[in-house]
């Protein structure tokens, strides 16, 4: 496989992993797998610059806000955390190196802290009155949850000011929403004595608590919070060091946790982490590391950020948590593209305080390796505290028959797709196996649509999991483009079914009144998605390897879907970043009747989507030029930004080099504009871009 080949897999799996953890609440990989795949994609683009985008997970935060939620644009971006994991502390050391180089001489001393296992949240105070709370979404955009934050008793309403302190007109100030253990664990008593389904960790419990709609839900659920920075602040002096604008904050009213101090080099660092990891069990909120971040500000922001971590900051993970169990089955579950995933059905067992009876075993490769058998005990962790995967088999515990050969065989996939009965294929080249049944089977069928509904696809609002199933389940969708011939009767009438088979029946319903809005308004978001555009389009067919990235290249090279779906092999061999697999998946699936027969229908439909000539290299004032983006733009977001120069021929990459012809650079550039300098790259600012942009015409003239 080539470095571009494995660079689109990983960048395909992340976002799929982003999507499930984010959007459905559903993770589908440990998080140390995940932390694999952006390591091994970080390193693979700092290898290989040119095949480094600015739409790559490594550079944004991930996470996308609800469709069911107002979205709100933080007017300073949140940024993530570089993790360092539990046992390397050569990278603090090399961490604490960097700083002292920037700071001068002496140790540099750091403001340290908890890592709350919650979800962050901005918080907008205006003249000293909270206006606005929002989550922190992708970093740049999230949700604004005002009502369910106000709902949080600790939080301060106003902010707490001695009589005759004139409030400062703006203070934006960050956190962490989090369910405390002991809250968490009444709630859960009192869920099960009402016959209520319990929360399944704080974590989720306070997230799902947060993103609820109706705020009188979040009001009744046990949330806290932790203030940890700020943001945007106006008519307000801030203290020199991070610590000390903790201890302000504290004095506004906010919550800080009692375990934030100051600790000096690296071995301050290293025993904070000590202290903290030996008392993690016994603090009264969950953990999942600690943070570390210079504590002179004005050090702080001269260090700037790499893409949205700040380099005067960083996260020292703990080790995850192991505890063993025992196996009493192995199933299958079939994913969007047919993918079999065996799942190991666990004797329940509590792993940081959380019951997991289920753990993904990825393929047949990893089932092989561990040897995992039903009746084994095997060590489980909740990698990266979050979700369960099985590490390693305890062998001299399996049970044996009289003559000492195991009781049980080996596991083997099976023959047959469990939900549609096709064969289940694996080829030469892949670790894992797939149903051959296509949309034939009834649950790569739901993946398929939840993924054609998605977000960045074709974005359909108020198509979710549950409904998906139930519109499948009845028979009334088989392919996408059942969803465009859907009636409101059809919809009442897949309702009536699903509540008949629960056993449940609405009050409404029960008082005669049936309620139709959300059937309105999920016909209204199919109506809205048959406006749309080709790379929207080609990402949510579903093509094997065709990412946003990849759909966004065929789009724009070949203009049209009928000369896409006419280019053979070689053809798509000249795209850039399409490599042989890829250019094999593209080909196939279009050489397939029933996908062009899928297109034929949607078109007839009406969905409509924008094309225009081929444009193949592209070409344009910047035709041929690399350009590199940094720093934070004010009229725009970098992706936007980079979209308009790539229609004028640009290529955006990553990061500076010899060959890099422009540099724009934003606030807090950092690192990458000092080498731009260096090699005498030429560089411009927002308002040079701006305008070369409005004399392309590609923005309105002021």
């Amino acid at each position: 496989m080539t470095a571009a080949d494995r660079i689109d897999e990983l960048r395909r799996w992340i976002a799929e992993a982003d999507r499930a953890y984010y959007q459905l609440d559903a993770p589908t990989v440990p998080d140390a797998e995940y932390d694999r795949w952006i390591r091994e994609l970080q390193a693979l683009e700092a290898a290989h610059p040119a095949l480094s985008r600015p739409d790559s997970p490594t550079r944004r935060v991930a996470g996308a806000p609800s469709p069911a939620f107002a979205e709100v644009r933080h007017a300073q971006p949140m940024g993530s955390l570089r993790t360092v994991m539990a046992d390397d502390e050569a990278a603090v050391a090399a961490f604490v190196e960097r700083i002292r180089k920037a700071g001068g001489e002496g140790e540099p001393r750091f403001s340290v802290e908890p890592k709350i296992d919650g979800l962050a949240v901005s918080l907008r105070y205006e003249n000293g009155l909270l206006v606005q709370g929002a989550t922190r979404g992708d970093g740049a955009t999230g949700e604004e949850v005002t009502a369910n934050l106000r709902t949080i008793r600790a939080l301060p309403l106003a902010l707490r000011l001695p009589p005759g302190q004139t409030p400062p007109a703006l203070l934006e100030v960050r956190g962490e929403v989090h369910m405390p253990k002991a809250a968490f664990e009444r709630y859960n008593a009192q869920a099960i004595a009402r016959g209520e389904k319990p929360l399944a960790n704080p974590r989720n419990g306070a997230a799902g608590s947060l993103r609820q709609l109706d705020a009188r839900i979040s009001a009744g659920r046990p949330l806290a919070f932790f203030a940890y920075g700020v943001g945007q602040v106006a008519g307000l002096e801030l203290p020199p060091t991070h610590s000390a604008t903790l201890r302000l904050l504290g004095t506004f009213g906010f919550p800080l946790a009692r375990e934030i101090d100051v600790a000096t080099g690296l071995e301050g660092l290293l025993a904070y982490h000590r202290r903290i990891g030996a008392a993690r069990a016994a603090l009264p909120y969950e953990i999942d590391g600690v943070v570390y971040k210079v504590d002179d500000r004005a050090l702080h922001e001269v260090l700037g950020s790499t893409g949205r971590e700040p380099n005067g900051s960083i996260a020292h993970k703990f080790p995850a948590q192991e505890e063993l169990t025992v196996v009493e089955g192995i199933d299958v579950q079939v994913g969007r593209t047919g993918a079999i995933t065996p799942v190991a059905r666990l004797q329940a067992v509590s792993v940081g305080g959380v019951t997991v009876t289920n753990a993904s075993l990825h393929n047949a490769d990893q089932i092989a390796r561990l040897d995992v058998r039903v009746g084994d005990t095997v060590v489980v962790r909740r990698a990266g505290d979050v979700i369960p995967e099985v590490l390693r088999v305890l062998p001299e515990r399996r049970p044996c028959r009289a003559d000492g050969s195991p009781q049980h065989p080996a596991f083997a996939l099976p023959a047959h797709c469990p939900e549609c009965g096709s064969a289940i294929e694996r080829a030469e080249d892949e670790a894992v196996a797939r149903c051959s049944g296509g949309l034939h089977c009834p649950a790569q069928r739901k993946q398929a649509l939840l993924h054609f509904a998605s977000r960045r696809a074709m974005n359909i609002e108020g198509l979710g999991e549950r409904l998906v199933e139930d519109l499948v389940d009845f028979g009334a969708v088989k392919t996408v483009v059942d969803l465009y011939r859907l009636s409101l009767d059809d919809l009442l009438a897949m309702k009536r079914r699903a509540d008949a088979r629960d056993g449940v029946m609405a009050e409404t319903v029960k008082s005669g009144k049936i309620p139709t809005r959300w059937a309105e308004n999920l016909l209204g978001g199919i109506d809205q998605s048959r406006n749309t555009t080709l790379e929207r389009l080609l990402f949510a067919l579903g093509i094997r390897e065709v990412g946003e990235a990849t759909a966004k290249q065929l789009a724009r090279w070949f203009g049209s879907l009928d000369a896409l779906m006419a280019a053979d092999v070689e053809a798509l061999l000249a795209v850039p970043d399409v490599g042989p697999v890829v250019s094999a998946r593209i080909h196939g699936f279009f050489a397939e009747p029933q996908h062009r027969a899928i297109i034929a229908e949607l078109r007839a439909a009406g969905l409509h989507w924008p094309e225009g000539p081929a444009q193949g290299m592209a070409q344009g004032p910047l035709a041929g030029k690399s350009v590199v983006l940094t720093g934070s733009l004010d009229s725009f977001t970098r992706e936007v930004a980079g979209a308009h120069l790539e229609a004028l021929g640009a290529k955006v990459v990553g990061s500076v080099s010899k060959k890099t012809a422009l540099l724009i650079a934003g606030e807090e550039a950092g690192s990458k504009l000092d080498k731009a300098r260096e090699l005498g790259i030429e560089v411009w600012d927002e308002a040079a871009l701006i305008a070369f942009l409005q004399a392309q015409g590609r923005l309105p003239s002021v």
